[in-house]
């Protein structure tokens, strides 16, 4: 059962509370609300890093300057489950697995329309333009493109959409959104990959669903998991099928 930091709502979508998944000497995952930057950006808003150092500040008394290792990012209109090193030993040990790809990331998205199998790999080389922050898929050999893939499967449709539980085997920026876009489904929300079929405001249909890695210290296997809230779209699909899938 997950722990509440902050008197947080269940459904973490308040910005200044969250839940804590899993917390030790070590470690700490919580689930990221939507909406919210992993870490401060230009738009001077709250973010995720500084809150998390400042909550640890106040339950636990600490004086000075708070270390917060951040090993893993997530687009801001994204939520869901997050892991922070607290110690400069485990950020380093974590960014290591990260490397190793004994770091596992799940998502479940919702997307428009249906992709070609229930079952498939999508491999792609994307690139970067930071000055738009824009991903777009380009040709092999392309310079500055990087290789991206993931694993995806359909876990449903109705009313058009269909839900998709996606493996990330890379770590690229805005991969899911640019790949499943790319191949004909862009998720639902998405405002900069699928503004043709979404409607401004509409919040995007991605979530961090699991992560998980050996612990920096222990090396026992740690698994966060977190699930969508019970909102539309995600709410086409029972829970219980959303938790089957991660699991």
């Amino acid at each position: 059962m997950a722990q509440s930091l902050n008197g947080g709502q269940e459904d973490g979508q308040t910005p200044g509370s969250f839940q804590i998944l899993y917390e030790d000497n070590h470690l700490l995952g919580v689930v990221k609300p939507v909406n919210i930057p992993v870490q401060e950006d230009a738009t001077g808003d709250a973010d995720l890093l500084t809150l998390l150092k400042e909550d640890i500040k106040r339950r636990y008394d600490k004086p000075g300057n708070v270390y917060m290792g951040l090993v893993h990012r997530l687009d801001r209109p994204v939520g869901g489950a997050m892991v922070f090193a607290k110690t400069s030993k485990a950020a380093s040990r974590l960014s290591e697995s990260v490397r190793s790809r004994s770091f596992r990331k799940g998502y479940l998205t919702v997307v428009h329309g249906r992709l070609p199998a229930e079952h498939g790999r999508l491999r792609n080389i994307l690139l970067k333009n930071a000055k738009t922050n824009t991903v777009t898929v380009v040709r092999e050999g392309t310079p500055g493109g990087k290789e991206a893939i993931l694993d995806y499967t359909v876990l449903g449709s109705t009313e058009g959409l269909s839900l998709v539980k996606v493996d990330l085997l890379t770590g690229r920026s805005h991969q899911i959104r640019v790949q499943l876009a790319h191949a004909g489904c862009p998720l639902y929300g998405d405002q900069k990959y699928g503004a043709s079929v979404n409607k401004p405001g509409q919040q995007i249909a991605l979530w961090s669903s699991l992560v998980g890695f050996p612990h920096p210290v222990t090396k026992q296997e740690v698994e966060l998991i977190s699930l969508p809230p019970r909102q539309y779209p995600w709410d086409l699909w029972s829970t219980e099928l959303q938790e089957r899938a991660i699991r």
